[in-house]
């Protein structure tokens, strides 16, 4: 996420949204960083405002499973070993 936020010009510290559910990071491009980790599948996400997130930016959104199919990109981060990952992407 650092070097993602460092890539869109934010200089902001980032810092993991597990106990605020969503971090949201200033730059040229606005980043919003949520974690749904704490969500039951299903949760009514309405009250985050990711519409509006995405509206004003990139939203990335950990544990995406417990969000309802919707427009948007998803990447798949898979580790290989300690050091490597390998990015997948879908529509």
């Amino acid at each position: 996420m650092r070097g993602l936020a460092r890539g869109l010009g934010s200089r902001a510290q980032v810092m993991s949204p597990t106990f605020q559910l969503v971090r949201i990071y200033a730059g040229p491009l606005q980043l919003a960083h949520v974690d749904l980790y704490r969500l039951e599948p299903g949760a009514d996400l309405a009250e985050l405002g990711l519409e509006q997130l995405l509206d004003e930016g990139a939203v990335v959104v950990e544990w995406g499973d417990r969000l309802p199919a919707a427009g948007g990109m998803r990447i798949i981060l898979e580790p290989l070993d300690e050091s490597t990952r390998r990015l997948r992407w879908t529509w």
